[in-house]
């Protein structure tokens, strides 16, 4: 009888062992990395064909580690396995783009961000602006997410509002779905409407489905204290001292920058003129190691992929190079599509190499290619300017507000270099970087060659690659 008892007393108190198992020890150098659970997604966690790492939250778990000088131990979970993974507490904190639980079950951080859940469609449908209009309707959404939830949610008073989760692909798949009019309406996170317009530009967000919610690390149920205190004065630091602007702004900075008509344009042109153009881009990334759909987006900006523009200042070609750089780079006639090409390319290297070799990507590469547009004297002038302003003349978060200030007089005046429009520069940039994700979005990259490594810079959503 004895025995029957403590059997049942051992049944009893399973949930509550369990609710107490131990959390994992704080993070030190070589002894316990920083454990972080994630899944993958366009704010999260997203990994490209050369195994290259980004997404917003990744880059805030880096910065967090390089804070606690420890490395980073990813577990990567799938919409299946996320929650049984969360009661699991076998990390330090869940950082997959997601807002504290309703029910308390596990602690959260400070707000990093505030989003909410939108209804996309395409433009050509009638546009939904109340919540009953649901009624009837077949709202498409990723599988395990918040707007998932949120339908669920919102079916329980709508009448026959119908939820369907995809488990394949990301969300920036299924929108593209909605632009072939493939599906009728999508639940999306308001984060990434712009950033999806630029796939697909007749995507239109006219309902909100839920109101604003925090972004938060989960912590678990019973974090470790510490690792609590670490990771809260964290968030305070880079709250106060601009890192979360900037890693937002690498992001979402420049997405909102091209037109309808542009995107739309842009996109026809891959299709019919990027084609024959394709193998000199190909062989410029084998020559400079600069990914060709970078050199692609800029040769876009400068002549929409034209061999034979021209400016009024005589700035010639499809890479639009003016006669003393071509000189310089022995580029002899600067029509030539393979030459210009080849051309822009070494230029581009030739002005990253004129950057202190300490600036990080991708704020190297968006200055030298500003540094493309009005030259390196102005971009030095720039960064002169920058240091008096005490502005961070290495970050393109605040180069984006110094470069305009060489067309006012009472700095360019000043200035052995002169006069430069600077805010052209930041334009073509901005564009330049919605360009190549477009690019990234829809062209695969070039397999390196053995020995060579491409050089790739970080970009806005880094995005996975369609085949």
């Amino acid at each position: 009888m004895r025995r029957i008892h403590s059997f049942f007393l051992l049944i009893a108190l399973l949930p509550v062992l369990a609710c107490n198992r131990t959390p994992l020890p704080f993070p030190t150098p070589g002894k316990q990395d920083l454990v972080v659970l994630t899944r993958p997604g366009p704010l999260s966690y997203l990994s490209d064909e050369a195994g290259n790492i980004s997404g917003l939250e990744h880059d805030l778990v880096s910065a967090l580690a390089a804070d606690l000088g420890v490395r980073v131990q990813h577990q990567l979970a799938t919409p299946e396995t996320l929650q049984a993974q969360l009661q699991d507490e076998q990390y330090h904190l869940a950082a997959a783009w997601l807002s504290p639980p309703d029910d308390g079950s596990q602690q959260a951080s400070l707000p990093l961000f505030e989003t909410h859940d939108v209804l996309a469609q395409n433009e050509a449908s009638l546009p939904l602006t109340e919540l009953s209009q649901l009624a009837g309707k077949t709202v498409h959404a990723m599988a395990g997410s918040r707007q998932a939830a949120t339908i669920r949610r919102l079916a329980a008073t709508i009448p026959e509002l119908r939820l369907v989760e995809v488990g394949q692909g990301d969300v920036l798949d299924l929108v593209e779905a909605l632009g072939e009019h493939k599906v009728n309406y999508v639940a999306m996170d308001a984060r990434l409407e712009d950033v999806a317009n630029q796939y697909v530009p007749n995507l239109r967000a006219t309902l909100a489905l839920s109101e604003p919610a925090p972004i938060v690390w989960l912590l678990g149920p019973a974090p470790n204290p510490e690792m609590k205190a670490r990771i809260e004065a964290f968030i305070e630091r880079i709250r106060s001292d601009g890192t979360l602007d900037r890693l937002e702004e690498r992001y979402f900075g420049h997405v909102r920058r091209l037109k309808q008509a542009d995107i739309v344009k842009f996109l026809g042109q891959i299709e019919s003129t990027l084609p024959r153009l394709r193998p000199h881009f190909h062989a410029a990334e084998r020559l400079t190691g600069i990914d060709w759909r970078l050199l692609a987006a800029l040769a876009y900006q400068e002549s929409h992929w034209d061999p034979f523009a021209t400016s009024y200042t005589n700035v010639r070609g499809i890479m639009m190079l003016t006669e003393e750089t071509a000189d310089r780079l022995g580029v002899e006639n600067r029509l030539d599509t393979r030459d210009s090409i080849i051309g822009g390319a070494r230029y581009v290297n030739l002005l990253k190499d004129m950057l202190p070799a300490d600036i990080p990507e991708p704020d190297r590469t968006w200055l030298a290619l500003a540094g493309y547009n009005i030259g390196p004297g102005h971009l030095s002038a720039a960064r002169t300017i920058a240091r008096q302003q005490k502005a961070d003349p290495d970050a393109w978060y605040d180069m984006k507000r110094i470069l305009p200030l060489l067309a006012k007089p009472q700095y360019y005046s000043r200035l052995k270099s002169g006069r430069a429009r600077g805010g052209e520069a930041v334009i073509l940039v901005e564009n330049i970087r919605s360009y190549y994700d477009i690019l990234v979005r829809n062209e695969p990259p070039l397999p390196a060659l053995p020995g060579k490594l491409a050089e790739i810079p970080g970009s806005a959503p880094g995005l996975k690659l369609k085949r």
